[in-house]
């Protein structure tokens, strides 16, 4: 995926626990559908932003939607649904690394997500929260 530059970046990140998980928080086809970081820090609404990525956790109902990314680093940008609800730089490493109850995999990817504005996604988050 072309970066802001024009530049093409390649998938480099791993997922240290994809063998325990079966399956990956972060694929090649999907990372190449994801713009780099800063790609849309000059939308005037972040709610028009498209978030393509969805990751959680089962075990405390925190979510992350991905909206850009460093495909070299992990490290991403989106929504954040935890304490509060926030956008914010996530680092995709990090909750990779994270497990419960021993080595079983904290956080999953969404694999039935179709991608959806951060708009949407706080309209949907509102209803359920009412």
């Amino acid at each position: 995926m072309p970066d802001k530059n024009g530049t093409t970046t390649t998938l480099t990140w791993q997922d240290p626990n994809s063998g325990l998980r079966r399956h990956k928080l972060m694929t090649k086809e999907l990372g190449d559908t994801i713009p780099a970081l800063y790609a849309n820090e000059k939308v005037e609404n972040s709610d028009d932003v498209l978030a393509r990525a969805k990751l959680f956790c089962p075990y405390n109902g925190w979510r992350w939607y991905v909206t850009e990314w460093n495909p070299q680093t992990g490290e991403c940008f989106g929504l954040v649904e935890g304490f509060e609800t926030e956008l914010g730089y996530f680092d995709l490493t990090e909750l990779a690394e994270a497990t419960v109850f021993g080595r079983v995999p904290a956080i999953e990817r969404d694999l039935y997500w179709k991608p959806k504005t951060i708009g949407e996604i706080r309209s949907e988050s509102s209803r359920v929260a009412a």
